[in-house]
């Protein structure tokens, strides 16, 4: 249901809201706001537009010659937190960036999404739907209140308590998710020692991604309300499973799931337009690994051996591919892509998954055969005979593949696209320059 100015403001007197978070996204993926005081004359600013923020502040925005921006709220966005203080309740908006004059900011990740979204309108679908599964792990806070790599419990995947010590976490969590608006489908223990998951119900990218953000957030705070510290890095600690956010993909125009089609000929219920996607997605995974596994630390996941897609094939029920088909058909119909992980800005992440099968469609890219085996017992030779090649192995790979991908650049513009590639070169350069206690533990006394 659309919000309006009015709405709002009856549910900061009915709530008793006395502070606003104007929130938006920078382009590392990073949620960030501007707190102000719930005021009618601070709340006429915001709801006309005429909050400013120095951009030049945020890393990859604007200089400081040109550091004057204006934060407009998204009125659909509008949520009251479910915690407070004697002062009062919090209330929240996600914002578009706008420049100063008045022009959408070609470096806002939110408003980068919405472009590539109108480009789909264009195109003749009516919406590109998100169904996230973000995981996460939660750590104990050392005396000073800093985390540690020390997990809460010992559970596994599906566990219970005694087992698992983080239940009530999960299910506060949930409940304030629930409060917030958000339909949780469920939530569970993850494979590793102290990881979870907790996911909701699909909805289109735009609102996906704003639900991600929030989500993260919520976390964090129920985690540090139970002393624990939640941590959405993909892999914080060696010889155990990484976190990933698996992302379920769809497509609809006037006539329903255009992914689906029950007469289909090879018998997997999908329609032509789910095959040149998925054919995009293939053929463009090269060049967004970048953007979807954005750090170094993102590489660390994607290794064989803990269930993380390595390499670029797709399946129904394998779970070994970089994309899978699971088994819901008709308005369930959806493409899963599995190499994702939670430290992606999803805003970024969406915006070049939905322009690579875009690209798939437009140029009719048939996608290869599916792959029922377990890739991760086939040999390199078997593996080259059925043309399954590997995703990129490090942050600088990935970069060097980004930079050769005309669609996925295309998808950031030329802002976002300039200001990530060097931010992230930057980020490699420092990684490779550092001595770590492996090599201090390899090769110090051998050589």
């Amino acid at each position: 249901m659309t919000k309006t100015a009015a709405d709002i403001r009856r549910e900061i007197d009915e709530k008793n809201v006395t502070f606003l978070r104007l929130m938006f996204t920078d382009i590392m993926g990073v949620m960030k706001n501007v707190e102000i005081p719930a005021t009618p004359e601070q709340l006429d600013k915001v709801l006309s537009n005429k909050a400013m923020f120095d951009g030049s502040s945020i890393e990859g925005f604007v200089r400081i010659n040109e550091s004057d921006m204006y934060l407009y709220p998204d009125f659909d966005t509008w949520t009251v937190f479910p915690w407070g203080d004697e002062h009062g309740a919090v209330g929240g908006l996600i914002c578009d960036i706008y420049t100063a004059e008045g022009k959408p900011f070609a470096g806002d990740p939110r408003g980068n999404l919405k472009r590539a979204l109108a480009h789909m309108k264009e195109m003749g679908y009516q919406s590109f739907n998100l169904g996230p599964e973000p995981e996460f792990f939660l750590f104990k806070l050392d005396d000073n209140g800093n985390p540690t790599l020390e997990v809460n419990d010992k559970g596994g995947y599906f566990d219970l308590a005694p087992t698992d010590l983080a239940d009530n976490t999960r299910r506060e969590i949930a409940t304030v998710l629930t409060q917030m608006g958000f339909e949780v489908e469920a939530c569970h223990h993850e494979v590793a020692a102290g990881q979870h998951e907790i996911d909701f119900k699909y909805t289109d990218a735009l609102k996906a991604c704003d639900n991600i953000q929030l989500f993260k957030l919520v976390v964090k705070t129920i985690a540090r309300k139970h002393g624990l510290y939640a941590t959405f890095m993909a892999k914080p600690k060696y010889g155990i499973a990484g976190s990933g956010m698996h992302c379920n993909m769809s497509l609809f125009d006037d006539q329903g799931n255009a992914f689906y089609d029950s007469k289909d000929p090879r018998g997997m219920e999908l329609s032509k337009t789910a095959y040149y996607f998925l054919g995009g997605l293939m053929k463009h995974a090269y060049g967004y690994t970048a953007i979807t596994n954005p750090t170094v630390n993102s590489y660390k996941r994607l290794v064989p051996g803990y269930e993380a897609p390595v390499y670029v094939a797709w399946a129904g029920q394998n779970r070994s591919p970089l994309i899978r088909v699971p088994a819901s058909r008709g308005m369930g119909t959806r493409l899963e892509l599995r190499s994702v992980d939670p430290m992606a800005n999803p805003y970024l992440a969406l915006a070049v998954l939905l322009e690579a099968g875009l690209d798939g469609i437009s140029h009719k890219i048939v996608a290869p055969e599916p792959v029922e085996s377990n890739i991760y017992v086939m040999t390199p030779e078997e593996r080259e005979a059925a043309d399954i090649i590997d995703l990129p192995s490090t942050l600088h790979n990935a970069l060097k593949a980004l930079q050769k991908d005309e669609v996925v650049k295309e998808a950031l513009g030329e802002h976002i696209y300039t200001n990530f590639l060097e931010a992230k070169r930057i980020e490699w350069a420092s990684y490779a320059a550092y001595v770590s206690q492996w090599e201090i533990d390899n090769y110090l006394d051998s050589y």
